[in-house]
């Protein structure tokens, strides 16, 4: 392709028009050398835009492949977008110092997790795992400034990262995962008195709203503990009942009422470590602080989820490509015009996903300039120019 219409490829020499070829393209003529040139202009920049739009267009859209095409299988949308897949969405760091972040992690079908921050209700980053591990979320923390508060679902591996990253934020454990860990070990319908009574305390924890409500239910927690400290002691000995799923082979008692121990303790430990109340904090006052990662749960994971159902089948790497342009999407001010700098895009128009370029029936291409109707000579396909499917791209704000 020429780099200017004005000059000649082989000279520099200044071109003038000189009709159209069979074809219906414009040539130009070479005044001092006589060598036309008859190809025509493309803007490969523009092309990719479009593709790659049209490539989001039915990534997050409920559309199957066949429907965005138009067509009874979708085969060429599939050939169109091959190249799209290998285009990495990345969000750039701000250093921006937020007053709330939340985090949480999404496990995906293949033994993917994708832990994910959001601020002020944008995702600002997300980091890829097999497992929640402190080595992960550290990863991730490490790229953001310390906030003031962090809203967390109590994972250890996450405040294994928070201690060491950033020590002094504050944490407030998501109250509505507090309520379903004591949903979990009491069930909706507790057998025992105690049982009932602690789990309507418990669901009275997500309507606190005051300092002296939060207060209240401390001291409720503790009147309950007092009264029904001597149920939670009780033991059970081997030989003299059933043997427990979560007894030890060689373990000669248990506590009777395990799972209605261990909901108080729960609740207890996020007492004694203040990550309770922390939304009500004093110094945290006006901040709006959350007291749950709803927001994060319910607006980004279960988005992520549906994108996923309607486009299940997807290949392991084509789903995290599939999140990653979701949460690309929901930060802060995405681009409207994709930007498809040639350094960042494929170059080439793909004609099928082994990443062969669009040629001549003959596998050649015909040189830019030729004399009079007769090349003058003729070029293989150069590799350099041509971005193989294998290469990745990143594409950031």
């Amino acid at each position: 392709m020429l780099d200017s219409w004005d000059e000649c490829a082989l000279c520099g020499g200044t071109l003038k028009r000189n009709g159209k070829t069979a074809a219906g393209s414009p040539r130009r003529l070479c005044k001092a050398r006589g060598a036309s040139s008859s190809e025509r202009r493309r803007r490969p920049d523009v092309s990719h835009r479009h593709v790659l739009e049209a490539f989001l267009g039915w990534l997050l859209s409920k559309d199957s492949q066949a429907q965005a095409d138009g067509t009874a299988t979708g085969r060429t949308l599939r050939r169109r977008i091959a190249w799209c897949w290998n285009v990495v969405p990345q969000i750039s760091v701000t250093g921006q110092i937020h007053d709330e972040i939340q985090l949480d992690g999404i496990y995906l079908s293949g033994g993917w997790c994708c832990l994910i921050a959001i601020a002020d209700g944008h995702v600002i980053g997300w980091q890829w795992c097999y497992t929640e591990k402190a080595a992960a979320w550290t990863a991730l923390l490490e790229k953001f400034p310390a906030p003031r508060a962090v809203i967390v679902d109590g994972g250890s591996g996450l405040a294994s990262a928070l201690k060491r990253t950033w020590p002094d934020t504050k944490v407030q454990r998501c109250l509505v995962h507090v309520q379903r860990n004591v949903r979990v070990l009491l069930t909706l319908r507790p057998r025992t008195k105690a049982g009932r009574q602690l789990r309507t305390l418990s669901l009275t924890l997500t309507r606190i709203a005051t300092r002296d409500e939060a207060v209240a239910w401390l001291n409720a927690l503790n009147v309950w503990h007092s009264i029904h400290k001597d149920l939670l002691a009780e033991r059970t000995y081997r030989g003299t009942g059933p043997v427990p799923k979560h007894a030890a082979p060689n373990q000669t008692w248990w506590y009777t009422h395990y799972r209605l121990r261990r909901a108080y303790h729960l609740m207890a430990r996020c007492v004694r470590q203040e990550v309770l109340f922390t939304y009500l904090h004093p110094d945290l006052a006006g901040l709006q602080i959350a007291s749950t990662t709803n927001r994060i749960e319910g607006g980004i994971n279960t988005e992520i989820r549906y994108l996923l159902r309607n486009h299940r089948g997807l290949p392991a790497e084509h789903r995290k490509r599939a999140v990653e342009w979701y949460l690309y999407q929901r930060s802060e001010n995405p681009p409207t015009t994709l930007d498809t700098d040639p350094a960042r895009t494929p170059q080439t128009r793909h004609n099928s996903q082994t990443g062969r370029s669009r040629a001549t029936r003959t596998g050649r291409t015909r040189h830019p300039c030729h004399r009079r109707g007769r090349p003058l000579g003729t070029l293989r396909m150069g590799r350099q120019n041509l971005t193989r499917p294998d290469q990745t791209h990143v594409f950031g704000l």
